[in-house]
């Protein structure tokens, strides 16, 4: 056999013995064996080699000595699995670092690439979460009198359910600034959530007007007027701030259905009819705008498209992506079944 073959057939030996190495070390990165990965990946000469050691180190928490490894193996881009994982790692090193602007930069890179990625999502969330913990650690030792530190405060009482405290803290943040915008209404309804009695409607609804008169825009609070007015039988009143909070935002899909509703109460059908199906079209999983257009069809005699809609309605009631269906059901909007 000539010299050349024989040097030939030792290359490809020599590729063959490193392929496997890199497989086999890449599989202990796999098993989450990363110590093992990188020893037996560490000065192959193989691009996918480099690209693993880097991603060892980082799963190992040495983002200084991965950096530039995940760096390269990021811009390389010709293995989309191998730029994934390297972005998503170089990105979690900088959120370690609290380099927040180049994780999200990346991040948004990654999202471009692989929009559906769970991973990819993850870490943009985190990401915020993140972010968000930081400014708000700042923003309690650096600015503690500030009205922004009780409206947070309130804020996070409301997601834990302690809606007194909340309505005590939007009170100290309403007396600190009362011309910010939002925080009547954030007040307001926390009072509502705290209590429908009589007096918590009443002061509730002082909170909406006080927003209105700095956002004279606002249709939410238009809108939270009006069902207050509802519960205490002025339905006329209550059909006019409806109609202003329709009015200012043509797609607010809750105001189109109460509203619906109340010209529904009157006999207006072929209006109710019209702001029912524009409520449906905004939000197709609303069970309370299905059951209050089906009436409003059925009221106006087309007994077919009420049927139609029905049918759906059932079909969202059997299936767990109607909302509200059992609130709606304790407050009389939808029969028992």
């Amino acid at each position: 056999m000539p010299a050349i073959s024989r040097l030939a057939l030792l290359v490809l030996a020599a590729a063959s013995v490193q392929a496997q190495s890199v497989l086999e070390g890449i599989e202990l990165f796999e098993q989450g064996r990363y110590t093992a990965a990188e020893a037996a990946l560490e000065g192959l000469p193989d691009k996918r080699a480099r690209a693993f050691v880097a991603l060892a180190r980082a799963a190992t928490g040495r983002c200084g000595q991965a950096a530039g490894g995940l760096q390269a193996a990021f811009d390389e881009k010709s293995d989309r699995q191998v730029m994934r994982l390297a972005g998503l790692a170089l990105a979690r090193c900088r959120i370690a670092e609290k380099s927040f602007a180049g994780a999200l930069s990346l991040l948004n890179l990654l999202a471009s690439e692989f929009p559906d990625d769970g991973d990819v999502l993850y870490e943009i969330a985190r990401l915020h979460l993140k972010a968000w913990n930081d400014a708000v650690e700042r923003m309690f030792d650096k600015a503690p009198a500030s009205f922004r530190v009780n409206q947070l405060s309130a804020e996070i009482f409301e997601i834990r359910g302690r809606f007194s405290e909340a309505v005590a803290e939007y009170r100290r943040a309403v007396e600190k600034n009362p011309r910010a915008i939002n925080l009547h209404y954030r007040l307001g309804r926390a009072l509502l959530m705290e209590s429908h009695a009589p007096e918590a409607l009443a002061a509730a609804r002082r909170e909406f007007e006080a927003e209105l008169r700095l956002n004279p825009n606002d249709s939410v609070a238009e809108y939270q007027i009006a069902r207050i007015l509802e519960v205490e039988g002025e339905h006329e009143a209550a059909r006019e701030r409806l109609e202003n909070a329709v009015r200012l935002d043509p797609d607010f899909s809750e105001a189109l259905t109460a509203l619906g509703r109340a010209l529904s109460a009157q006999k207006s059908w072929p209006r109710a009819v019209e702001l029912l199906e524009r409520a449906v079209e905004l939000a197709p999983q609303s069970e309370s705008a299905h059951y209050n257009l089906m009436l409003a069809y059925r009221n106006a005699g087309r007994e077919s498209e009420a049927l139609a809609v029905k049918k759906r309605l059932d079909e969202m009631q059997r299936s767990p992506e109607g909302e509200f269906t059992d609130f709606l059901r304790r407050i009389g909007e939808l029969p028992q079944q």
